[in-house]
């Protein structure tokens, strides 16, 4: 089969291939899904489950990617939940081989079926982005109705998700990002948009949510915006300064199987839209993951027309 490889960290994504790698076969309750569409994050090749298994072993050649829509094929020993020639979508684990092949092997149980009416495409751009933004605002964050959240990177794949979430649970939103997005932001629900080049962003006053997709000193000048009892959610590592009489957590997204049913039925339904960008084939994903300039939205990897 077909796959994208990586085999040397210092190179980045430029280091990927395109080769020829074995089938996968499915061990005790895994599935082999037939992938039609892939979803990849550039900071994947700087996670150390890209190039070490759980024992510290080298695993390279190792194919990235951990989001997926496909088919199922085949089904390991003892594997139940899922059938042959099911439609699946869902985030793979971050050890094992990804999506970034024509076929990969996933745990039964981090896949959730994808309805007929949502197009693969669609399907593999879900995971990441949307399990993401749920998880930060609803098991972390613990979102209220009528609170005050700040989204950082609102226009991006993830702050999109986060920005619509929010609005849905009823939050009065603060999207930020550079000028050029401020759009974007408004337009997938934010009430407010800070040009974080050239705004304030301590203008915006308390909040009770800070989803920070940024870190650094944008994180550190969050924190201080948070009110008591209030939350600072990030992805980019923990905190470097905490709320003054509030909490910070920091996580790893996880697949969970009712969550992404939650995220698709919503995608179905029109309460949240998807932040796709640049569409690629497997034979031009290298090229995707090297633009010669700033792409919006999230790329997306056709492996099957």
């Amino acid at each position: 089969m077909k796959a994208i490889v990586v085999t040397n960290q210092a190179e980045g994504t430029a280091g990927m291939k395109l080769v020829e790698r074995p089938m996968p076969q499915a061990s005790i309750n895994d599935v082999v899904v037939q992938v039609y569409a892939s979803g990849f994050v550039n900071t994947e090749l700087g996670w150390p489950s890209t190039w070490t298994d759980r024992l510290d072993r080298d695993r390279t050649p190792s194919i990235p990617g951990h989001e997926l829509a496909g088919v199922v094929t085949a089904l390991g020993y003892g594997t139940t939940g899922l059938s042959v020639g099911q439609r699946v979508f869902g985030l793979t684990d971050w050890s094992r081989d990804g999506t970034l092949a024509e076929y990969t092997v996933v745990e039964a149980r981090n896949l959730a079926p994808l309805p007929g009416d949502v197009d693969f495409t669609v399907g593999a751009s879900l995971p990441i982005s949307g399990l993401t933004a749920w998880q930060g605002l609803i098991v972390h964050g613990r979102l209220q109705a009528g609170q005050r959240v700040i989204a950082h990177g609102a226009a991006g794949a993830v702050g999109s998700m986060v920005t619509q979430l929010a609005r849905e649970f009823g939050a009065y939103v603060i999207g930020t990002g550079r000028a050029a997005d401020r759009q974007a932001a408004l337009d997938f629900g934010a009430s407010e948009f800070v040009d974080l080049d050239s705004e304030a962003l301590e203008d915006v006053a308390q909040v009770d949510l800070v989803f920070d997709l940024i870190g650094g000193e944008i994180g550190k000048r969050s924190a201080r915006l948070v009110r008591a009892g209030g939350t600072l959610v990030s992805i980019v590592g923990p905190s470097e300064v905490r709320p003054a009489d509030g909490l910070a957590i920091d996580f790893v997204v996880e697949s969970d199987s009712d969550q992404l049913g939650e995220i698709v039925k919503r995608v179905r339904d029109g309460r949240l839209r998807t932040n796709i960008g640049t569409v690629a084939p497997l034979d031009e994903a290298v090229a995707a993951f090297n633009p010669t300039e700033r792409r919006p939205g999230k790329t997306v990897i056709r492996v099957r027309p």
